[in-house]
């Protein structure tokens, strides 16, 4: 297969020109090369190319005025902050993973070449694996820039030190010469053959001749490259004298002078990446043993602490799995809650970043875990298994759909121990390790789902399962896989011989002639896969460090191609899907501070500059650009409404002007209203409807209040009470045993698959779940069972007599011994809430004395708040100007037809402070009436509104609650006319009782 590059993408070419437009200005040399001439006045003649004693090089003559008034003009038109100087020659083009950066840069090196005659050119690159994939990329593209130059000749090279005759050859050719070299190739000069003298370099020293051409430095991952602004990295690329220093990266440290932004969001929105998915592998149950996960450590304010992630036992009584912030010496026990974690203790926290390492003892052993490691986890292989068996459903759906399309889906895999995959016997015959038997044990099974049949057809599985997948590792002197690790030379060899590989197979991979498409590789071997067509990855374990999930999407975000080499777009067939364990609220939210600290993108802020690209038609019909000041103003306006804060944060303000389209401009900027408006929109996000600009505090109508009429209502309810229970032990015992007898089953602890579709908009990062699979049994290992009877009897209070009764009487023991944290919660669940509904069929109220009563001065006192969206506005016979409502449906209808009923004086929607004490916590009712009958006589009323009056549809606990309300306000009905509690659906049921 030939990969087929389109020189026609708007967004590449704005790059490219964005580069070149800052030596607009600079003199242009046709010809092959230039020598340099000496005037009669002996200066020297500055043109594109330069030749001295050393050789050609590149010549620039524009001033730094110039320059910098070049760089203004491009920064405006892109949208940039200005530079208010030239500080230096770096000059930075900020592209997102997968919407070719390399290819960008390189086809640059021609237009500069084409317009201002530069020749060299060196691109300076982190690690092996970027050394090789530039590489490759010269290699497949160099019959396409020749089409679209001419046939213009260029050679390039990588860097060897042990070939040093290539540097005088990149000095003194007339033509395009490109040197890759690694930042390690160059950043010792005590090491580095560059700074030596050599006789392959006619006794020069190679960095000499270098610096002699001024070359054009491109830098690719300069955050890696530099070392920091002072880094070894930083002052080799000043030691090469270059005329300027293009830097190409998704997440530039050092911004430097910015031409160029394709950020994240931009790449996402405007489809140039695949959409990305996550399917979460979650455990539900899992929580019998101690679990802790290590994730980071850090030092704050000399104080040094963990983050971990622990079972924690909830004031519901469930367990959740939460993370949590810990210190050497900590209880966990304490920490959780959770006696599973007796004697439990953190002993000493080790920062150092993501090699940091955290001491856990544990009774009889203690233990030190790397971050993402776990003790009382579920079986690891287990979860793994499930993870594989997930990859391949996902990837055999792609195929069967895209396969028709000529696209060959391809899946990766992320491990960090080769042997999990493979090994070796002591006579060096390669081993399967366990990824690879449970791959193909899983595939098999796949591969037997009648929804997949049309794939299998005439396929002998006990072969093709195994040629379906492969690896790719480092490979050490003796042709073995080995861990990758590039901290000294030899693993550095190793990792280059499986970058080789990678980069040498890539077009084949593509191809539907080479049946392999699942690919097993080294995590430390991310940077080397950027193959368009990986539509899953599976990272085979924890995604802990901060910038892993950026780093693990990056693989497969490029456009797919299919078997002619055509990149093919559209989001319906461009879909990632990320297999992880993390779940993707934590993936989503994880991920949106990973971009915010790696390219310096602020979700939801408003920047001066923002408005500045906006386009302007004159009067003559040409286009110019709002500008900075004008920016600036906008921005000053935004800020002085309240639309945004002093940092620029989008406030509630604007989110609800720009749903209602309310956003206004003062009149200077009125004309620009629409294009102001569409930039904010993108950055707002969206808006919670429920949010706190909404919220607003509610008015007494004093009219009502203090009227005679209220004051008679209010004198009938006011009073409190106290309540004493009585209950049967017998009964109680009897319904618990048939409640946990008829509970639903108890399984084994299980993992579903959460998906989740990951939206990246300036806004910030949303997940949306879209669909959740069944469950899959998962082994725990081996369950230390807990103390049954203690546990209960401290969350049930019942004695242990009537617990040993409930839990022999209703057979269900067996499932305490298969998942006894499930079952614990489930039996505490059943016997609390039985306990309490006992409790309400043998309940007595009874009024506490006339000084104990909720005073009407409260409705002024209090502060009554609520929604605009649940207020019923204008209400003239409620105590309150608004009427708050809980649902839109029943309470809302009740409200206005208490409004338009004339039999209704005044009522109150109660508020929140007027509570009925109830053994299952405390009870507002709904409502308070005062109805008149025939003209003339007054009756109270207390309504309850719900659904349904029948109590068969209404949960336990609201019913049981409506049982209380009845019986306190019976106890309140000592006088005559006293306040009737009624159940309504509507006012009509009231009316029933006049």
């Amino acid at each position: 297969m030939k990969l087929h590059f389109e020189p026609d993408l708007d967004y590449q070419h704005d790059a490219i020109e964005a580069v070149c437009d800052l030596f607009r200005g600079q003199e242009i040399n046709r010809t092959a090369f230039t020598v340099t001439g000496q005037t009669a006045d002996n200066v020297q003649q500055e043109l594109g190319l330069l030749e001295n004693a050393m050789g050609i090089g590149n010549r620039l003559t524009l001033r730094d005025d110039e320059i910098l008034a070049n760089l203004n003009e491009i920064q405006l038109r892109n949208g940039l902050p200005p530079s208010t100087s030239l500080a230096s020659g770096d000059f930075t083009v900020e592209m997102e993973t997968g919407t070719g950066k390399t290819y960008v840069y390189l086809r640059t090196i021609f237009e500069l070449n084409k317009r201002f005659g530069f020749t060299k050119f060196v691109i300076v690159v982190p690690s092996i694996a970027i050394k090789e994939g530039v590489y490759k990329t010269l290699q497949i593209t160099e019959e396409h820039f020749k089409g679209l130059y001419s046939g213009q000749s260029f050679d390039y090279f990588l860097y060897d030190s042990s070939k040093l005759g290539q540097v005088s050859a990149f000095a003194n050719s007339p033509t395009i010469q490109i040197m890759v070299v690694t930042v390690g190739a160059i950043n010792k000069k005590d090491v580095n053959n560059l700074y030596k003298d050599s006789e392959k370099t006619g006794g020069e020293t190679p960095i000499d001749l270098i610096r002699a051409t001024r070359p054009v430095i491109i830098v690719d991952e300069p955050q890696t490259v530099d070392g920091g602004l002072k880094g070894q990295g930083k002052q080799a690329l000043e030691a090469m004298n270059p005329l300027c220093t293009l830097r190409y990266s998704a997440t530039h440290v050092d911004k430097h002078h910015m031409v160029y932004r394709l950020d994240a969001v931009d790449a996402y929105e405007r489809k140039l990446v695949k959409q990305i998915e996550v399917a979460s592998l979650e455990v539900e149950g899992g929580h019998n043993k101690a679990y802790l996960r290590f994730l980071s450590a850090s030092t704050v304010r000399g104080a040094v602490t963990a983050k971990v992630e622990v079972d924690v036992q909830q004031k519901s009584g469930k367990v959740r799995r939460k993370q949590a912030i810990i210190q050497d010496g900590d209880d966990l026990e304490d920490k959780t809650g959770r006696a599973i974690y007796k004697d439990c203790r953190i002993g000493e926290i080790r920062v150092a970043g993501g090699d940091s390492l955290l001491e856990v003892k544990i009774p009889g052993f203690q233990t030190v875990l790397s971050v993402g490691q776990a003790i009382g986890d579920v079986d690891a292989d287990d979860i793994s298994r499930l993870m594989i068996r997930r990859t391949i459903i996902e990837h055999l759906e792609k195929e069967r759909r895209l396969a028709p399309l000529g696209i060959k889906v391809l899946s990766l895999f992320f491990i960090d121990t080769v042997e999990y995959y493979r090994s070796y016997d002591e006579n060096g015959n390669a081993v399967k390790g366990k990824y690879a038997t449970i791959f193909e044990d899983e595939y098999r099974r796949a591969a037997r789902r009648p929804e997949f049949a049309s794939l299998f057809r005439e396929v002998d599985l006990s072969t093709d399962a195994e040629d379906v997948h492969d690896g790719y590792f480092s490979i050490d002197k003796n042709r073995r896989w080995t861990d990758t690790a590039e901290n000294n030379q030899a693993n550095r060899d190793s990792a280059e011989r499986a970058y080789s590989l990678i980069m040498k197979d890539k077009e084949k991979l593509l191809s539907f002639d080479t049946k392999l498409k699942f690919i097993f590789s080294h995590s430390a071997l991310k940077e080397g896969w950027d193959n368009p067509n990986v539509f899953q990855i599976c990272a085979l374990r924890e995604i802990g460090t901060e910038r892993e999930r950026r780093q693990t999407i990056g693989r497969g975000l490029r456009l797919c191609v299919n078997q002619q080499g055509e990149r093919l777009r559209g989001s319906e067939v461009n879909i990632l899907t990320v297999i992880a364990t993390e779940n993707y609220e934590a993936f989503a939210e994880n991920l949106q501070k990973e971009i915010e600290a790696e390219t310096g993108i602020r979700f939801g802020i408003v920047e001066k500059h923002q408005f500045a690209a906006i386009p302007i038609r004159q009067e003559d019909g040409s286009l110019v650009r709002l500008g900075f000041e004008e920016s600036a103003a906008i921005y000053a306006y935004l800020k002085n409404a309240g639309f945004i804060d002093s940092s620029g944060k989008v406030q509630d303000k604007l989110r609800n002007a720009l749903k209602d389209g309310t956003l206004t401009l003062p009149d200077t900027h009125a004309a620009y209203l629409e294009q102001v408006r569409e930039v904010l929109r993108k950055i707002a996000g969206r808006l919670d409807i429920r949010n706190a600009g909404d919220r607003s505090p509610v008015t007494v109508r004093k009219r009502i209040l203090h009227s005679a009429e209220f004051q008679a209502l209010w004198d009938r309810i006011k009073y409190r009470t106290t309540y004493r229970v009585h209950f049967d032990n017998a009964k109680l015992i009897e319904d618990c045993i048939r409640a946990i007898a008829s509970a639903p089953p108890i399984i084994k602890a299980k993992a579903v698959v959460r998906k989740a579709d990951i939206a990246i908009g300036q806004g910030g990062v949303t997940a949306t779940e879209t669909s959740i699979s069944g469950p899959s049994a998962i082994d725990e290992g081996d369950i230390v069972l807990p103390d049954l009877l203690t546990d209960l009897q401290d969350r049930t209070q019942l004695t242990r007599r009537s617990l040993v009764s409930i839990l022999t009487g209703c057979g269900r023991l067996g499932d305490f011994r298969r998942n006894p944290q499930t079952f614990i919660e489930m039996v505490v669940e059943i016997i609390n809430r039985t306990k309490r509904l006992t409790l309400v069929d043998g309940i007595r109220y009874q009024r506490i004395g006339d000084d104990y009563f909720y005073a009407q001065e409260l409705f002024e006192t209090e502060t009554l708040t609520g929604y605009l969206k649940n207020k019923l506005r204008d209400a003239q016979k409620s105590v309150f100007e608004h009427v708050i409502y809980d649902s839109s449906g029943i309470e809302r209808s009740f409200a206005e037809q208490l409004e338009k009923n004339e039999a209704v004086k005044v009522y109150a929607k109660l508020p929140g402070w007027f509570k009925v004490p109830t053994p299952l916590g405390p009870y507002t009712p709904d409502w308070a009436v005062l109805v008149q009958s025939d003209g003339a006589e007054h009756l109270y009323f207390v309504v309850e509104t719900k659904g349904s009056l029948f109590a068969d549809d209404l949960h336990d606990k609201e019913a049981a609650k409506i049982t209380c309300g009845a019986a306190h306000f019976k106890a309140l009905a000592t006088d005559t006319n006293p306040a009737r509690y009624v159940q309504a659906t509507e006012f009509d049921d009231v009316l029933k009782h006049v």
